[in-house]
Parts: C-alpha cells; structure tokens; sequence
C-alpha cells in the first residue's frame, strides 16, 4: 500500500469548498438502443416521489402517443415521426408504474414497446419479465417465471438482459448463493459490466464477505475510476472492517477508509455520504491517533507490518472540514436537494459528536 499525502488532501477539500465545483453524472441511457445489454433498471433509481410524479403523467402520454410506433408500413428513417426520447419515456413509464402499483398503464406501455421493437428484443424480454415479476401473486408464480428465464438462457446464454432479470429474482427468492453463482458466471462473459460487480458487492457484504466486497468495488473503479459514490461506498465497507479489526490493524483500515473518502468529495464536492463517512472515520481516526500519541504522523505499528499514518493534524482539518459542510447540508434540511433520510442521519451524527465532546 503506497503512503498516502494527507496535506493534499486536505488541500483539495479546502479548495473544493471554496471553488464549489460542479461535476455532471454522464447518463449512459441517453439513447434508446433496442440492442443494448446493459441494465434495464435504470429508472428505479428515481425517488419516490419522482416515480409517483412520473406515473401519474402515464395516462395522459400514452393517450397522446397511442399510435407512435404502431403503424406496419415502411417508412423511410429520415422522416419517420417518432423520436428515442418516445421510447426512453415509455420505457421510464412502465417501471415508475411498476413502483407505484398501476399495472394497467404499465402493461399499456409494454405493450406499446413490443410492437416497436418485437418481443424477442432482449431489451423487452427483461423489461417484459420485470412486468410479470411485478404482478405475480406469489412464489409459485415467480418460479414459472425463473423456469421462463431458464429456457431463454438456455438457447441464448448471453441474453444480459434476462440474466439480470434471473439474477434479480433469485434475490427475491432469498436464493443468496445462487444469485453469486449467476453474478460470476456473467461477469465472466462480461467483466467490465459495473452494475454486476457492484450487486455482487452487496450481495457478498449482505453474507458478511468483506475482502470479497471489497474486490468487487476495486474492480469497479478500475472501470470507472471517477465513480464517486464507489470510492465512497469502499469507505463505508473499509468502515465495518475496521470496527472488527484489532486495535493495532483498525488504524490503518480506518486511515484507507478515510482516504476513500476522501476522494469522493474530491470528486462530488455536495456528496453527502461522503462527508458523512470522512466524519466518522475521523472521528475514529483521531481518538486512535490521540490514544497513542501519534501527533506527527510517526509510523504506527500494525500486527503485520509498519505503515504511515496521518499526522493528527491533517486528521484534524479534515475532520473540521466535514464537520463544516455537514453542518451547512443539514441547515438546507433538503431543500438543496438531498434527500432527506440523509440529512436527518447526518444532523445526529453531529449531535453525537457534540454530545460526546461535552462530556
């Protein structure tokens, strides 16, 4: 492990506080691609309010666009009147009506996408198997459907799109162990896919497997270095496997963490994980630092080897530096955009804080 330069990274948080940098998430979706294998989830990352919002337009846009994409005859491309941004709507539309339980518009906007596209497009088979996942009435019904998806993956083994269907339903069925198993094998026909390494992640940290989580966000960044909410996600795990470390070995893992996340406010200045998690690891980091004595950042010993620690210093300011932006997230109360789950998380870890530095 190489050392790290704590005073720049203290530095860069200094300046990105200063400078309010705004970095833009590239969507990878910006083009509706009838061939493309990637995820056919996309949208669930809406909140919950953004879902509602979008299902209730359904009615009113399927109405305005029933016969976009219907029509039989050949049409030269150049003058053809529908548009991607048709198609990324439907496609946003049925799964936002998924969420929030109106099957009917649902099946409307399916059905519209078949006919488009054909219902043996992979990207429609997921989206088509996601749908019947949705209105299955219980578990006999749901293993019909992994029989279903068996088949398919049995004539075409790289369907993408149905694999992460099958994957996402053997979840659903707590079948843990065979949900791994299907995410290896995909990633060994596809190991640049980020979103499989990052499932297998949680699914091996929901099992307790930390070094196995671990590598499979390393091999995240390796695709996407910038991904800030990987480095600070790596943090969180680093964290938990901290906390169980001995005394000696918890201080480096928690300085690793710490570095984590620090590049993730590097990268997103406003993230609030990642403020959230340097918080934490600070807090952890100085009251190990100052237990031992380690104020100018001397080589600490560790069970298996001797490594360099931050100085308490640097520690210090980034612990103040998170503190600082905590604080000015959690007076916004999410009118800044957070979501505010986190905001009301990170306004008790400053109490706690406060509180224990009162006693």
């Amino acid at each position: 492990m190489r050392d790290v330069d704590w005073l720049s990274c203290a530095k860069t948080i200094d300046f990105l506080l200063t400078s309010r940098y705004i970095f833009l998430s590239v969507d990878t979706h910006q083009h509706y691609d009838p061939e493309m294998t990637t995820s056919v989830s996309f949208p669930l990352r809406q909140s919950n309010p953004e879902a509602l919002d979008y299902s209730q337009q359904a009615s009113q846009f399927l109405q305005k666009y029933a016969s976009t994409g219907t029509s039989k005859a050949l049409v030269p491309f150049w003058s053809y009147p529908e548009s991607t941004e048709i198609w990324l709507t439907h496609e946003r539309l049925l799964l936002s009506c998924l969420r929030t339980g109106d099957n009917k518009s649902a099946f409307l906007a399916l059905e519209r996408l078949i006919d488009r596209f054909g219902a043996t497009n992979e990207r429609v088979m997921g989206l088509r198997g996601m749908y019947q996942e949705a209105v299955a009435e219980d578990d006999n019904a749901l293993e019909k459907i992994l029989k279903e998806y068996n088949d398919v993956l049995a004539e075409n083994p790289v369907n993408t799109p149905v694999a992460k269907r099958r994957i996402a339903l053997l979840q659903g069925l707590s079948r843990t162990l065979d949900a791994i198993d299907a995410l290896t094998k995909l990633l060994e026909s596809s190991p640049t896919d980020i979103e499989a390494w990052t499932e297998l992640a949680d699914l091996y940290l929901n099992q307790g497997l930390y070094d196995q989580a671990i590598f499979c966000l390393e091999e995240v960044l390796l695709v996407a270095p910038n991904a800030w909410n990987i480095h600070a996600r790596l943090g969180e795990v680093l964290y938990m496997v901290a906390t169980g470390d001995s005394e000696s070995a918890a201080g480096r893992t928690f300085a690793e963490a710490m570095r984590r996340f620090c590049r993730s406010i590097e990268l997103c200045d406003d993230y609030l994980r990642g403020y959230y998690g340097l918080k934490m690891t600070s807090d952890r980091l100085l009251a190990i630092l100052l237990e031992n004595g380690n104020y100018n950042g001397s080589v600490v010993a560790t069970d298996d080897a001797e490594l360099s620690m931050p100085p308490t210093a640097i520690v210090q300011r980034l612990n103040e530096k998170a503190t600082s932006k905590l604080a000015e997230i959690t007076r916004q109360r999410g009118r800044d955009g957070h979501d505010l789950a986190e905001v009301i998380a990170a306004k008790n870890l400053l109490d706690k804080s406060t509180q224990s530095r009162e006693r």
